[in-house]
């Protein structure tokens, strides 16, 4: 390696490729350097023809290697040579091989097409492209057909000597010319010699379509028809002619047809007058559309001479139901139509608007109804505006006299601006400064602006559904909001005038705004902020809100630092402008140690509810067990009642050394069950009873009835039997013993109650 040598600072080319491009197309050379690029270093391609070009793109490869993008753009038979890179510098000029660009001429066919069948929508052609002028190899055929005044319709791929172009219109010339192409980009020739060619005429698509009778007198009769062309007539060359027969009055059979031939069509509104008609008659009219190939007749038409203009649509019978885009219409036929309506003509023209902003002359506009049609709904019309209506109807002879009435539009909630996710102006612990801007009046001027403030508590919503953004019709003060339990207040009101651009506004400066005070926020409360726009006119008033802010709560996390965090509200992320401070080292110490104890804490009470929990299931077990003994005890006692009712007899009813006689009535009460017995039932004597007395309870604040046996009336038993060890209280009447049962459960069923049995 040689240090200092004057060709170390030249750079030296690597190998470089030919280009082979067809004419007219770029061709790109690639040359890769060895070196780094240098500010001083001049860098082109040279072709041994003269032709030059400079440097289009440099890209480096590696640390010692770059590569240089050369474009020969336009290229041309004359282009085709050698050409090599060349990089020029103060100390030396560095030159790299040689490489070939090949331009190639694309293939043109030097004779047009062959026209083999003519049809009237196709043309059978053979492409005799087999001599050309240009470069091959042809890897591609294409035809290309288009009108004589020159509209391209289309380009057909072909892959046969022959081939048919079809899908053409009838009666039309068209030149085909036969497409080559070669590889490469841009290797499509120019289109070869074109063929000339004349496709027949068609059948006529249909006959003239709605054709009917727009005058009619004594003795004449005028047709007219929509206006048709070449997509019907399916040939350039075609008649029209009117077929017409009557039948006079008195006469049995009609008179021949007759014809006469239309001059007029290719007018607009073409129409044709049969005269020398009979009045009174009934006519019947027909248009007959024919060509070279073929005939079609238009529907027949019957009219009845001598007919008037109609009278005018009632105005008691125009009825309209106004909202706020649209107006719907409704009316009878004129009560003197003077021959048969045909349709109506309904205009509409907008007179004045309560939004001053709105422009008058573009909401107007015509529409036709046929006769059974007396309705129509307006759609599109401007909220708050009022609207003239013009009805006419009309018969065979013409429009009648016009019927002209008025409705208003409703007016429309103004149009809020959109505030989403945009973050207030500046937010403090009592204050939100929002930006608020004007709205857009939609049939009605904006009367005021209001901006309302909502306290944000705990909800719950379903799963799956969203909350929808209600406004707020009715005002309520600050002052008043307490008292009305609302959640939400009016903090300001502002009218049109005052806001007409964009104006920051503070909630919660403290200051009152037409009346309505402005309070600071709570710093421990989630707040909403919405702003809405009132319009009033013609009676109504609508109102559109938007959400422009949400105040998060501020809640205290810490039990012996002041450190403060900002809850968001629900669905909120974190508000910009609401900042927390950072705790220090020493507080988040304290922070770990709060964290532990809250733990500890959070174990107890785990602790004393699963203890809670195995003693609520011990005294369930007890509870079941104990229904099981008394289920028992109950069946013994019905034993014992069975057995007593053959021997038992007693004349007195003793209870606690009291003669109870017979009652007439028993009653037992409690929280939800009274039971009666009638007064014809006495008790048996013969039959054990029971008795009913309360028992004193520290837990209820009602006593309990209770019962005891009375058991069998031998004077033995009598002098034995020892009062009971409980204070019996008052005395209720006796009960069988049989039905002691039932009672004892309905005392079971119902609260606060317990009972004793003997």
């Amino acid at each position: 390696m040689l240090l200092g040598h004057q060709c170390m600072s030249t750079p030296h080319f690597l190998h470089i490729k030919g280009v082979e491009v067809n004419a007219g197309q770029t061709a790109t050379f690639l040359c890769t350097v060895n070196g780094r690029p240098q500010n001083n270093l001049l860098l082109y391609l040279q072709g041994m023809g003269g032709r030059e070009a400079i440097v289009k793109e440099t890209r480096a490869v590696n640390s010692r290697r770059y590569v240089v993008n050369f474009d020969v753009k336009n290229t041309t038979k004359g282009d085709s040579g050698r050409y090599r890179c060349i990089a020029q510098s103060e100390r030396g000029v560095g030159v790299s091989s040689y490489a070939d660009l090949t331009v190639k001429q694309p293939p043109v066919p030097i004779a047009p097409p062959q026209l083999t069948a003519v049809g009237a929508t196709y043309l059978w052609i053979q492409l005799n492209a087999n001599s050309i002028n240009g470069d091959g190899p042809i890897i591609e055929r294409e035809v290309e057909y288009r009108t004589v005044l020159g509209m391209l319709i289309d380009t057909t791929p072909v892959d046969k000597p022959t081939h048919k172009v079809g899908h053409l219109d009838p009666d039309t010339e068209y030149e085909i010319s036969v497409l080559l192409t070669r590889p490469l980009e841009g290797g499509t020739g120019s289109p070869g010699p074109p063929l000339r060619a004349r496709t027949k005429c068609a059948d006529p698509m249909q006959g003239p379509q709605l054709l009917r009778v727009v005058d009619v007198q004594s003795k004449q009769v005028t047709a007219r028809w929509e206006p048709f062309g070449y997509n019907v007539t399916r040939c350039h060359s075609y008649n029209l002619t009117v077929q017409y027969r009557y039948r006079p009055a008195g006469a049995t059979s009609r008179e021949e047809v007759k014809e006469e031939v239309v001059y007029d069509t290719l007018s607009i509104v073409p129409q044709h007058t049969v005269h020398n008609l009979p009045p009174f008659t009934n006519v019947s009219l027909r248009l007959v559309l024919s060509n070279p190939e073929g005939r079609k007749e238009s529907s027949e038409v019957l009219v009845l001479t001598d007919e008037d203009v109609p009278g005018d649509v009632p105005l008691d019978s125009i009825l309209g139901s106004s909202y706020e885009q649209q107006i719907g219409l409704s009316w009878r036929e004129p009560l003197q139509t003077f021959g048969l309506i045909r349709h109506y003509e309904i205009s509409y023209k907008a007179l004045s608007s309560f939004d001053t902003d709105f422009h008058l002359s573009n909401q107007s506009g015509k529409v036709f109804k046929l006769a059974n049609e007396t309705s129509h709904e307006f759609t599109g019309l401007y909220p708050g505006s009022t609207y003239s209506f013009t009805i006419r109807a009309s018969t065979i002879k013409g429009f009648g006299p016009p019927t002209i009435t008025q409705f208003t539009t409703r007016i429309s909630a103004p149009l809020m601006p959109a505030y989403d996710q945009e973050p207030p102006l500046n937010q403090t612990d009592s204050t939100v400064t929002v930006l608020l801007r004007p709205a857009q009046s939609r049939g009605a001027p904006i009367s005021k602006y209001q901006v309302v403030v909502e306290e944000e508590r705990p909800r719950r919503l379903k799963r799956g559904t969203a909350e929808i953004l209600r406004c707020y019709p009715i005002s309520i003060h600050f002052q008043n909001s307490s008292l009305l339990n609302s959640q939400y207040y009016f903090s300001a009101e502002l009218l049109m005038s005052e806001l007409r651009t964009p104006l920051p506004f503070c909630v919660g400066d403290n200051r009152t705004y037409n009346g309505y005070w402005n309070p600071p926020l709570l710093p421990h409360k989630s707040y909403g902020i919405y702003y809405q726009a009132v319009s009033t006119a013609n009676g109504e008033t609508k109102i559109d809100c938007v959400r422009v802010a949400t105040k998060a709560a501020i809640i205290i996390t810490q039990l012996t630092t002041p450190y403060i965090r900002i809850s968001p509200a629900a669905g909120d992320k974190q508000l910009p402008g609401a900042t927390t401070r950072d705790p220090e080292p020493e507080q988040e110490k304290q922070s770990d140690h709060t964290v532990k104890i809250a733990g500890s804490i959070a174990g107890v009470l785990l602790f004393i509810i699963i203890f809670l929990g195995v003693v609520l299931l011990t005294k369930k077990r007890k509870l079941a067990k104990k229904r099981k003994e008394t289920l028992s005890s109950r069946q013994e006692m019905t034993l014992m009642v069975n057995n007593s009712q053959h021997t038992a007899a007693v004349d007195t009813h003793t209870l606690n050394g009291r003669t109870v006689s017979s009652p007439s009535s028993f009653t037992l009460k409690t929280n939800t069950i009274s039971t009666t017995i009638p007064k014809s039932y006495y008790p048996d004597p013969f039959v054990p009873t029971a008795i009913l007395v309360p028992i004193n309870d520290d837990s209820h604040t009602m006593s309990s009835e209770t019962s005891s046996l009375v058991q069998s009336h031998y004077k033995q038993r009598e002098a034995e039997r020892e009062a009971p060890p409980y204070q019996t209280g008052q005395l209720h009447p006796a009960i069988r013993v049989a039905d002691l049962l039932q009672h004892i459960t309905q005392m079971k069923c119902a609260e606060g109650y317990g009972f004793k049995e003997e």
